[in-house]
């Protein structure tokens, strides 16, 4: 059994002690409490006892608790008398008088020893399993795991990492740095301390950690981030000392900090579990600063949330140096997919290079797990092998949801659906920036009544104005085709809208595309902050967003209008066959 079995049978133990004590001491408080209109309050046990009233008293020795028979009534009551050696001395004194008080003392029974017993001891038992408690949490245990060439955890290595070529050689030097720190220290190279990974989620920025356990032959130690911080205050900064405190012990060596968002974001002058926060910081911060280079220590962080990070933890001396880990280009997302594929049956038909074309912007862990669905479809499909149709829904699995082919619903939403949807479809079309439509369905997926789904083909660095405006129109193109065709509007472009509004918003805030308020970041200012940029600019930021959502309106409304003809052709289409892919929709197109 290892030592962190035992720690966890420990706690379990005290556990079960302590339920098993608090469960008797509730057990013996209830019995002791029932029956609550038998009782005789101590002041009127008093005065029944000066009239002569009481025939008898009971009592268990060591217990303020006792049985009382008041005379010309059938059942006994209970009372609590705060002193049993005076109370005795008071029955006996009344007994002397005269009065016949039959005084019964009854030991005390085994189990009642127990509980009271349990009862006695219960806050000193609920003290040691809070300090046991305590202990356990203070310590790192089973968290900071120690990955080393005896006994490592991962064999995944920078071979089995594709797409971040550039990454993997700043990464590649850090690992000669712990391995041959002389080559660099000769030339007056400092080792850097840390090393900051960011970008979105499922870009590989864990996995290239893993990849550099798997490369270094010195210790490798992870922990989350949201592994420092408890409900006691103080122990974030224990846990950030002893975290570090292995490290030194273990020099050279890496330390890997997950999410380190959770420990690292802005300091704040607020209270409560701000306060904690800040000080699992600084301590991080000092730990940081402290340890010198010849103890060649390095960390290695992750977040997907840079901008909420503290500017100390970025400046040089501690996170040195910061790595963009963005989502893949085309070469990239080729050869994650082979990776992938490898332990995969995929068919001679299926060409990864397509799939590579159709799934720009997507991550590493998307690709991944469209290749997953798509054997998981396969399966139930009872193919061969993977085949090109099953890759293709796993795509609309992950990206719109899953299809619900037995869903019903009226002729009236089914008629709403497809024109709202070649609404999308017809009002891209004429739009130069946008791009080519590759499938459009009204069979419900996801939360999603229909889908218009298009090629993405092209790994986008930076997006203009021209194209964010048209975005702008295709979104409600949908919302258009309600209005024009149905003269109604329905709740099925909630989603549409809510993109579109972001989009406004950022482009008039974020990205300063207005000409009245022209090139200025408003996006995450205090309204202290805003206003100084002159009077009521809440309002005009309001304004300027609200602008572009009724151009792009108008924009769809006057497309759908001049292209009617396709409109309704596409429409009645979708009613008829329910999808329609992109040779289709081409061909409606060719004159």
């Amino acid at each position: 059994m290892n030592k962190d079995n035992k720690k966890q049978i420990m706690i379990t133990v005290i556990s079960i002690v302590l339920l098993i004590g608090i469960g008797i001491a509730i057990f013996f408080i209830i019995k002791n409490n029932n029956n609550d209109d038998k009782t005789l309050a101590y002041t009127d046990l008093i005065k029944e006892m000066s009239y002569g009233n009481i025939e008898k008293i009971e009592m268990t020795v060591g217990s303020t608790n006792v049985k009382v028979k008041v005379k010309n009534e059938e059942e006994e009551k209970k009372s609590i008398v705060p002193n049993t050696e005076a109370f005795i001395e008071l029955v006996q004194s009344k007994v002397a008088e005269g009065n016949e008080i039959e005084l019964i003392q009854k030991p005390k029974s085994p189990i009642a020893q127990i509980g009271s017993g349990l009862v006695s001891f219960l806050p000193t038992l609920i003290m040691i399993a809070l300090f046991v408690m305590i202990y356990k949490m203070q310590g790192l245990g089973e968290k900071g795991k120690v990955y080393d060439e005896t006994e490592r955890k991962t064999k995944i290595k920078f071979d089995d990492v594709a797409g971040l070529d550039e990454e993997k050689e700043e990464l590649i030097e850090i690992v000669d740095f712990l391995k041959r720190p002389e080559k660099f220290t000769r030339m007056g190279a400092k080792i850097p301390k840390g090393v900051l990974l960011y970008g979105k989620p499922g870009t590989g920025k864990t996995l290239i950690a893993k990849a550099i356990a798997g490369e270094a032959d010195v210790p490798f130690i992870s922990m989350s981030g949201s592994e420092f911080i408890e409900m006691f205050a103080g122990l974030g900064a224990s846990r950030v000392r002893k975290l570090f405190e292995k490290a030194r012990k273990m020099a050279p060596c890496i330390v890997f900090i997950d999410e380190i968002d959770a420990i690292g974001s802005r300091r704040t002058s607020n209270s409560g579990a701000e306060t904690e926060n800040n000080q699992t910081l600084n301590q991080l911060l000092v730990e940081m600063d402290g340890f010198s280079s010849e103890e060649t220590i390095i960390v290695l962080a992750a977040t997907n949330r840079p901008e909420m990070l503290d500017g100390a933890l970025l400046r040089p001396g501690r996170f040195d140096r910061q790595i963009t880990v963005p989502a893949p280009d085309l070469k990239g997302r080729l050869e994650i997919l082979k990776i992938h594929s490898k332990d995969k049956k995929i068919s001679e038909d299926v060409n990864l290079e397509s799939i590579a074309e159709d799934t720009a912007g997507f991550t590493g862990a998307e690709l991944a797990n469209i290749l997953n669905e798509a054997a998981i479809i396969a399966t139930k499909n009872k193919h061969d092998d993977i085949e090109e149709i099953d890759i293709e829904e796993a795509i609309k699995k992950v990206t719109v949801g899953l299809e619900k082919k037995t869903r019903k619903y009226s002729d009236k939403d089914k008629r709403l659906t497809a024109f709202h949807e070649a609404g999308h479809a017809v009002v891209s079309r004429y739009l130069p920036t946008q791009t080519n439509v590759k499938e459009i369905s009204i069979i419900p997926r996801g939360v999603a009544g229909g889908y218009t789904m298009y090629k993405s083909d092209d790994d986008k660095y930076y997006i203009s104005k021209t194209e964010m405006k048209e975005k702008l129109v295709a979104l409600l193109g949908g919302r258009a085709a309600e209005k024009l065709v149905l003269d109604d509007i329905s709740t099925g472009a909630s989603n549409d809208i809510e993109v579109a509004t972001g989009i406004a918003r950022d482009m008039v805030t974020k990205y300063g595309m207005s000409d009245d308020l022209g090139p200025i970041d408003f996006q995450g200012k205090e309204p202290y902050e805003i206003q100084m940029f002159g009077e009521n600019i809440g309002d005009k930021i309001g304004a300027e967003v609200k602008m572009l959502i009724d151009e792009a309106y108008r924009n769809a409304m006057n497309l759908l209008i001049e292209h009617r003809d396709k409109l309704d052709l596409i429409a009645e289409t979708l009613i008829k066959q329910e999808k329609i892919n992109e040779a289709q929709f081409n061909e409606m197109f060719e004159d």
